[in-house]
C-alpha cells in the first residue's frame, strides 16, 4: 500500500455522522483532492485522514447542544468546524479563516456539501465583530495565546473548546494567570469519542463567567 494513500473508511463514519455520512465522505474526497495543493494537509496526513482529522474533529460535537452558535477560529481545512457541523446539524457554525485561498475553498465546500448550518468569514479572530456561545480551535496556538484571541468573541457564560494533545495540563497551568483578566470560570480536560475512536479526542474546555 502507498504510504501516502488515503485511509479506508471505518464503521465509525456512519455511527458518528448518521444521515450526514455521505456529506462527510464527500468532504473526505475533497480533502484528498485539494489538501496538498492548498497547503491544507500534507500527503503524510492522508493515511490517517479519517481517524486523526475528520473523526477526531467530529466527536467534539458531543459537547455542542442544539441551537448553539459556534465559531471555528483558524479553520484552515475546515477542521474541526466542518466535521462538527455535520455531526451536529442543529447548531450554527461560522468558520473563521484569514487566508484568502483557504477561506475561498471553505466557501466552495459549504456549497458543494450543502452545509445549511455553516457560513465562512474571512478574518482574523481579533477582527471579528460579534460573539458566539462556543468557540473552537485546533492547532492554532498554545492555550494562553489562544484564549487572549478568542475570549473577546465568546459570549459571557460561553465556552472555548480547544483540541489539545499531551501538553493540555501544562497549557492550563500556564493559562491560570489569565483567569481574572479574561473572566474565566475554570478549565477541564474532556475525552470525547471514546465509544468510536481508538484514540479519543482530548479537549480543553474553558468556561467563562
Amino acid at each position: 500500500m502507498d504510504e501516502f494513500a488515503p485511509e479506508a473508511e471505518t464503521p465509525a463514519v456512519a455511527a458518528i455522522f448518521g444521515a450526514q455520512a455521505d456529506q462527510a465522505r464527500a468532504y473526505f474526497k475533497a480533502l484528498v483532492r485539494d489538501a496538498d495543493l492548498l497547503g491544507l494537509l500534507g500527503p503524510r496526513e492522508m493515511p490517517k485522514l479519517w481517524s486523526r482529522h475528520i473523526l477526531n474533529s467530529a466527536v467534539v460535537a458531543e459537547l455542542v447542544e442544539p441551537g448553539k452558535t459556534v465559531a471555528d477560529v483558524g479553520s484552515g481545512a475546515g477542521l474541526p468546524g466542518i466535521p462538527m457541523a455535520l455531526a451536529q446539524p442543529s447548531a450554527q457554525f461560522t468558520l473563521i479563516e484569514p487566508m484568502e485561498r483557504r477561506s475561498d475553498w471553505l466557501k466552495k465546500m459549504v456549497v458543494e456539501l450543502g452545509l445549511a448550518n455553516v457560513e465562512v468569514l474571512r478574518a482574523r479572530a481579533e477582527e471579528v465583530g460579534e460573539a458566539y456561545e462556543i468557540v473552537t480551535a485546533r492547532a492554532v496556538s498554545a492555550l494562553p495565546k489562544l484564549l487572549r484571541l478568542v475570549v473577546p468573541i465568546t459570549h459571557a457564560g460561553g465556552q472555548v473548546l480547544a483540541l489539545k494533545g499531551s501538553k493540555a495540563g501544562e497549557e492550563i497551568e500556564e493559562s491560570r494567570k489569565l483567569m481574572k483578566k479574561l473572566g474565566i470560570q475554570g478549565f477541564e480536560i474532556i475525552q470525547v469519542g471514546k465509544e468510536f475512536l481508538a484514540e479519543p479526542t482530548s479537549v480543553v474546555r474553558t468556561k467563562l463567567v
